[in-house]
């Protein structure tokens, strides 16, 4: 090993020693930080739907694929509806799902354990019933008539979803706001599917519906001949009278322009559907979802205009904030030219960097006097040996020829040193400061020689 090698590698011994336990002390607080707030977010998320062919359904499987871009994996729940929804959320089953506003009467306690990312659509409520049906309930002849309400429901057989849908609950108070005794009409639970083969072969009279125009189901029936859907004449009364209802009007001919369907305007009520989270949900998953919440539902629809929605409006929780941020504000600059992850992680991370960067700056200035300590150390240690030598020389302790064995041994070590070349003028320092000495030995030799001479030649 060449003698430049050799001491390149003991320079960055001596840099390494020096640096370490301050590398060692920002290693451990950042990694102590990065376990504190936990900024890279899980793999899997769970995310609670609706029955299939829901637009709850269609919408997850959106969400799932858009997801799936930024390495998140998003487990599809299927419910009933959105009281399901709502208690896989209290219960912890679910991380995040679409929730019907007025859902349930939320509890109180919900503020505290759920939060919510904006409303992202209405979901009007769909009454379609048989034109025939009308003429059956009527029990009259002549043609048959169109509903304006839900108290023209009187008599007919009315399928209102299963009970974790939050549809019966919906129709319940529509009816009692229409003054509608329970016995009146009546009322079936079977599901979305079931229901819908039941009305086409008869056996229903009406169905209700509580989504999104993108539902299967809903664009199937809107198309179908024979089946028409109830013009809620006094749709702004409603609105008045049930807060977490909107007035909507459904234009005639956007279902299909070439058939003019429908042929006329219709008037509904429409709740609005918001995204929920449970709190202790990871923020970078809330910043997913808000974000792509954006692309998803930001488009034109039946009932609203472009980028009406997201919104904060209508929204019976609090906020999240990575959900106000979405809405409120354009995309980070990071997250345009990184990876999601990247991005997320500096954006979390750069408080905490900012203040190492503070409590490393000021500490960094001990490096180099400890480097410089202990570079010159090697030079240094040697200056004992060499002090002993001269104070035995001094002293008359010790043979001469032990002293320049010693010196020579000293000699010897110092040869060996290494040191960078900045610090070559103490190393040479050392190898002269030997030769003074072996020069100061050298010459008290004669003076000791002298007066042995002298006793040897003196007569008795």
């Amino acid at each position: 090993m060449s003698q430049a090698f050799r001491t390149t590698l003991l320079s960055l011994r001596d840099l390494l020693v020096s640096a370490g336990p301050l590398a060692f002390l920002g290693v451990g607080l950042l990694v102590l930080a990065y376990w504190w707030l936990n900024p890279n977010p899980p793999k899997t998320v769970i995310l609670a739907t609706g029955p299939a062919q829901s637009a709850y359904s269609e919408f997850g499987a959106r969400y799932q694929k858009a997801l799936a871009a930024d390495g998140i994996e998003v487990i599809l729940l299927p419910s009933e509806g959105s009281s399901a929804n709502l208690q896989l959320l209290r219960d912890g089953k679910a991380d995040v799902a679409f929730v019907q506003g007025g859902t349930d009467a939320r509890q109180a306690d919900d503020a505290d354990e759920l939060v919510s990312l904006g409303s992202l659509f209405v979901e009007p409520v769909w009454i379609f019933y048989r034109i025939q049906a009308t003429a059956d309930a009527a029990q009259s002849p002549g043609p048959a008539r169109r509903l304006g309400g839900v108290a023209q429901l009187r008599g007919m057989r009315v399928n209102v979803g299963t009970p974790g849908s939050g549809v019966p609950n919906l129709v319940d108070r529509l009816l009692q706001a229409n003054r509608v005794e329970p016995g009146e009409v009546r009322l079936s639970h079977l599901e979305d599917t079931p229901a819908t083969v039941a009305f086409l072969a008869g056996r229903l009279d009406a169905l209700v519906f509580v989504s999104a125009p993108e539902s299967p189901m809903v664009q199937m029936l809107l198309q179908t001949p024979g089946v028409q859907l109830i013009d809620f004449a006094q749709h702004e009364a409603y609105a008045r009278r049930l807060p977490f209802l909107t007035p909507v009007t459904l234009p005639r001919g956007v279902v299909d322009l070439a058939q003019d369907l429908p042929r006329r305007d219709v008037r509904l009520v429409a709740s609005t559907t918001s995204m929920l989270a449970r709190a202790d949900t990871h923020p970078a998953l809330l910043t997913l979802f808000a974000q792509n919440s954006q692309g998803l539902h930001g488009g034109a629809g039946w009932f609203n205009r472009a980028r009406e929605f997201p919104n904060l409006r209508h929204s019976e929780l609090p906020i999240a904030r990575e959900g106000e941020r979405a809405i409120t504000e354009s995309v980070p600059l990071l997250q345009r030219y990184l990876p999601f992850w990247i991005a997320n992680l500096i954006e979390r991370m750069w408080l905490v960097l900012g203040i190492l960067l503070a409590i490393m700056l000021p500490l960094s200035r001990i490096v180099p006097p400890l480097y410089q300590f202990r570079v010159r150390s090697r030079v240094f240690r040697w200056y004992g040996r060499l002090r002993e030598i001269e104070d035995d020389l001094e002293a008359g302790t010790a043979q001469r020829a032990d002293l320049l064995r010693a010196l020579d041994a000293l000699e010897v070590q110092a040869e060996k040193v290494s040191v960078p070349l900045s610090y070559a003028d103490e190393l040479y320092a050392l190898r002269n400061h030997i030769h003074l000495v072996r020069k100061k030995l050298l010459r008290t030799e004669p003076a000791q020689a002298e007066p042995a001479a002298s006793s040897r030649t003196q007569p008795p």
